[in-house]
């Protein structure tokens, strides 16, 4: 069964939500339709929606994460959602007991969505095959392969920005080699009819495929920069890095790291985004983190917007059906 195939039932409607590669257009579209209309819930004296009320969220994060995690749970109680948190480290796994009987457990319990955050690639797409019928799978990050949501939520950003995906330059720049973020932007990039998607940085974090993934590859940080409308940076994330790969954080910060000057190179309206969190003097200097074109906080807010959408999409399907 192909990836695009798991995340559709037999009606057509998103079931799970794994990956963004290989979706329609007009998927993506729908989700960033959906969470325009989503964006004003927390602006608003009851910032809650009655969408999935008597539903409940079981949080799966094998990988400690802070920002996503919790932008998941507040996405569900603003839908009415029940949320549970599992405590991995402290769970029955970690007792000898197999991912499968864990998931049964929770089946019994009567849950509706499982959403799942691992350090093995394909960890999302493996549970999504085993569930029950009735379950719902959102991938929050699986080793290097996807991380959708994120992917979303800065198509989202971008959207609300620039409007016309058709008319953009769009550079990624840093760690693309361990980024599963950068994976999914530039799937969802290509999707939405970006003409041109570059990624920029040092040879030992670029990966060997890039150019296969529809994407322009710079080594020179100040020519991938010229004339783009959108600056993605990404993290050193040194976690999974096995080896030197890099000879120090200074030397990156010269070479890769994003300043003022580096930024004058972009157009005069170009944005600056981060899917955090944020290592200041090593991907960016903090003028330009907190600096006028930058709109990494609206990332955070837009991904409130966006993760409800998803849910509601995809527990929102049977009543459509």
């Amino acid at each position: 069964m192909s990836k695009r195939d798991i995340q559709f039932d037999q009606n057509g409607l998103l079931r799970h939500f794994l990956t963004i590669d290989g979706l329609p257009r007009q998927t993506l579209t729908d989700i960033l339709d959906t969470a325009e209309n989503f964006s004003t819930v927390g602006t608003q004296q009851a910032k809650k929606v009655p969408l999935l009320r008597g539903k409940t969220l079981v949080n799966l994060f094998f990988e400690p994460s802070t920002r996503t995690r919790t932008t998941f749970e507040l996405a569900a109680k603003r839908l009415s959602a029940d949320v549970l948190n599992i405590n991995i480290q402290a769970s029955s796994t970690s007792k000898g007991e197999s991912l499968l009987d864990m998931l049964r457990n929770l089946e019994a319990m009567h849950c509706d969505m499982f959403i799942v955050r691992h350090n093995t690639s394909g960890a999302a797409h493996f549970i999504a095959e085993h569930v029950a019928p009735h379950i719902s799978v959102i991938n929050a990050g699986d080793g290097r392969h996807a991380h959708p949501t994120q992917g979303m939520l800065d198509m989202f950003t971008i959207r609300r920005h620039k409007q016309d995906f058709t008319k953009l330059r769009v550079a990624i720049v840093g760690d693309i080699l361990h980024s599963r973020v950068a994976r999914s932007e530039i799937h969802a990039l290509n999707i939405l009819g970006v003409p041109e998607v570059r990624v920029i940085g040092p040879h030992t974090l670029i990966p060997r495929e890039a150019s296969s993934l529809g994407v322009h590859v710079y080594h020179d940080m100040k020519e991938g920069l010229r004339d783009v409308d959108v600056i993605i940076m990404l993290r050193l994330q040194r976690e999974r890095m096995l080896g030197a790969m890099l000879p120090s954080e200074d030397e990156y910060f010269i070479q890769y790291g994003l300043t003022r000057k580096k930024l004058a190179l972009a157009k005069p309206d170009a944005i600056v985004m981060h899917p955090g969190p944020i290592n200041r003097g090593v991907e960016i200097e903090s003028a330009v983190a907190d600096g006028p074109q930058s709109v990494i906080l609206e990332q955070v807010t837009n991904g409130l917007a966006v993760r409800m959408a998803v849910m509601s999409m995809v527990l929102g399907r049977k009543q459509e059906a």
